[in-house]
């Protein structure tokens, strides 16, 4: 959605082209800002199983001039059905339609995701270079000198990293900053078919495992899994992951037991640990700021990450456009984002401990309906 141009700056280096990134190049790129989008994968895949879109990220997309596409290619539904792990239904999460013509919530597979973006990106003629990164970045008084990881070279006015929790612009810029926390949580996730008659969001429950389910189109779901994270020297195998996941599903049953019982080891398995952490302010240095993954990691409690990364990309956009002076229009950036993010972050993570905690199942439901009530908010 193209909105007041940017004065300030000329030209903008992305780096990192996942959602964030993208969100962040397509924003600047509608105001007249020349961007350049780099990305350390030569191939610029994703990888993953789905992702849940909650009514505020799909807000967001909305922002972006992408909701259309997401909805013919995903999965939209109105709700989430609440169960125990053995199937008993509980309630249905209340997650009401934020504005007239946007769906509640839905979810779709993550690589299509990153294609609807990725066209975007080429739509609007942003140079894309692959395979690369930065190694040196030295603010001047009117931009960043940069050095890439190939040896070349550029000065722009602004760069922008939003290369994941594991950003190598914060760790260049940012030395007040430190890596995510783990939490003591893993995640499994499978892509499998979708389970006859499954229309809408399930979560299972009230297990010291407690899992869901997605619909992320026609006949494809995603199902997610949070176990405590035990250390280990070596990853597993894809027969271990498999053989783990079944028995760790011996328990469920509703729709969790038909994946348990249907699922083959064809099906893309995933697991890996959780982190998660809100980095302390400044979230610039100069001409040189953070977003996503980079700033604000959050673990999947609240399906939330992908919509607080294009949540920021929006917002630094506009507040660039509200200024003439490109500091002041990032510590307003900041301002808008910290405490939003904050509150995703620490309800996430406090959801995760009361799993470990074999807590309650009603009030986990109750934490997680007044935690999307909030997101509901403008951003």
């Amino acid at each position: 959605m193209t909105g007041e141009s940017i004065s300030s700056i000329a030209r903008a280096l992305i780096v990192g082209g996942g959602i964030g990134g993208m969100a962040s190049a397509i924003s600047l790129a509608e105001r007249g800002v020349a961007v350049d989008l780099i990305d350390l994968d030569p191939h610029w895949r994703v990888y993953g199983a789905g992702i849940t879109i909650t009514g505020p990220t799909l807000r967001a997309y909305k922002h972006l001039g992408l909701l259309e596409e997401i909805k013919q290619q995903g999965a939209i539904t109105s709700k989430t059905r609440l169960f125990r792990y053995d199937g008993t239904h509980i309630l249905d999460l209340d997650e009401p339609v934020i504005e007239e013509g946007l769906p509640a919530t839905g979810g779709i597979m993550r690589p299509i995701l990153h294609h609807i973006m990725q066209k975007r990106v080429r739509e609007l003629d942003i140079p894309v270079r692959l395979g690369l990164t930065v190694t040196a970045l030295e603010n001047r008084a009117d931009g960043v000198d940069v050095r890439f990881s190939d040896e070349s070279s550029g000065r722009y006015d602004l760069v922008v990293g939003a290369d994941s929790v594991y950003s190598t612009v914060r760790d260049i810029a940012f030395p007040h900053m430190g890596p995510a926390v783990p939490t003591g949580q893993g995640c499994w996730r499978i892509s499998i078919a979708k389970p006859p008659g499954l229309e809408i969001g399930e979560f299972f429950l009230g297990h010291a495992n407690p899992c869901g389910i997605t619909a992320c189109g026609p006949d494809s779901v995603y199902m997610w899994m949070l176990t405590p994270h035990v250390e280990r020297d070596t990853h597993m195998s894809e027969d271990e992951l498999f053989d783990t996941l079944k028995s760790l599903l011996a328990d469920f049953g509703g729709n969790a037991g038909w994946i348990r019982d249907t699922m083959t080891r064809d099906d893309w398995i995933n697991y890996r640990p959780l982190a998660a952490v809100l980095q302390p302010g400044p979230w610039y240095n100069g001409r040189i700021v953070l977003l996503g993954d980079a700033v604000h990691a959050t673990t999947p409690h609240l399906a939330s990450g992908a919509g607080m990364a294009v949540e920021s990309g929006i917002v630094l956009a506009e507040e660039l456009a509200r200024t003439d002076c490109v500091e002041q229009g990032l510590q307003a950036y900041q301002d808008r984002r910290f405490d939003r993010c904050r509150d995703v972050i620490e309800t996430s993570v406090a959801v995760g401990r009361l799993q470990l905690e074999h807590g309650d199942p009603q009030v986990h439901a109750h934490m997680l309906e007044g935690a999307l009530s909030r997101l509901n908010k403008p951003f």
